[in-house]
């Protein structure tokens, strides 16, 4: 058997499909998780492609890709991609010093690719109105489990919000303990002022939620801002929250600035930064683009 420096075992080496079940199961019971897999290699090295090992998030490692440095260094990278919920194709260099302190006669290079797999994703919505609604309508199809919390008892029902999981009348003080919030959520507030968005986002805040996003307009954002560092938070602190929150398509209604919010969310989901978010539509092909420009042939 491999050995496994640095990382928890929770068992004899498994077989390719009884890994694959187990994150199957893990996906299935929202287990976070991570699949590492060798998918080449050069040289002499301790596993082939097709090698591959799940990391759970306390560390815990099935399978195995070789054991020994390369192995904690992929179960380290591994835990990160469960935080962070995105997936990388990384190369690991073992020289020949590395192998000979592992008890290994190799030396070359592996590729792996590290996939999280992420359970579902939990969205809390703060504030009841009227953007709240169709942003748990679309986040709940777009496969979010979504949770809405508001201090307005004729606003948080389960009539107002089907597609909840979750709808909670209470204080947006205590917001992150009352939805129990972890730094895999996504977070939107739309509450019904500043105050109270200040009061929600100071909830939030120390959770490092994976997304915290603000609606509003920039001059809502100072306000905001400025009660927050009253409240002693600082610019890095500042920096976690996206405001206004969505990407910029013209959005007006409440219908309209739900999909900019929720294109947002899934962008994060996926690992796409914002700077690389627009329209997907690719110029005509060849020829195709001159039709009925070019000069038709003398007769």
């Amino acid at each position: 058997m491999a050995t496994r420096t640095g990382s928890k075992d929770r068992g004899p080496r498994m077989r390719g499909a009884d890994l694959l079940a187990q994150a199957a199961r893990c996906m299935e019971s929202d287990v976070p998780a991570a699949l590492v897999t060798v998918v080449g290699a050069q040289g002499s090295t301790p596993q082939r492609p097709g090698a591959r090992m799940l990391v759970y998030a306390d560390g815990t490692v099935n399978g195995t890709i070789g054991g020994g440095c390369v192995e904690a260094e992929m179960a380290r990278r591994a835990r990160a991609a469960i935080e962070n919920g995105r997936p990388s194709l990384t190369s690991y260099d073992l020289t020949k010093e590395q192998a000979g302190d592992e008890g290994l006669v190799c030396g070359g290079r592996m590729e792996v690719f590290i996939e999280p797999l992420e359970p579902t994703p939990d969205l809390v919505i703060l504030g009841a109105g009227h953007v709240a609604r169709p942003l748990c309508a679309l986040a709940a199809i777009t496969g979010f489990r979504v949770s809405v919390l508001d201090d307005r008892e004729k606003y948080a029902t389960e009539q107002r919000f089907p597609e909840a999981s979750r709808v909670c009348v209470g204080e947006f003080e205590t917001a992150a303990s009352t939805l129990q919030l972890t730094p895999r959520s996504f977070v939107v507030v739309v509450t019904r002022g500043h105050r109270g968005d200040a009061v929600a986002i100071a909830s939030c805040l120390p959770v490092k939620p994976r997304f915290l996003g603000l609606m509003g307009s920039r001059a809502k954002m100072v306000h905001v801002f400025a009660d927050l560092v009253e409240r002693g938070f600082t610019s890095e602190d500042l920096a976690r929250i996206e405001t206004p929150v969505g990407v910029e398509i013209g959005a007006e209604t409440p219908e309209e600035i739900a999909v900019s919010i929720v294109a947002r969310m899934v962008s994060v989901r996926r690992g796409v930064q914002a700077d690389r978010i627009r329209s997907m539509a690719a110029p005509i092909p060849g020829r195709l683009g001159r039709i009925g420009t070019e000069a038709l042939p003398a007769k």
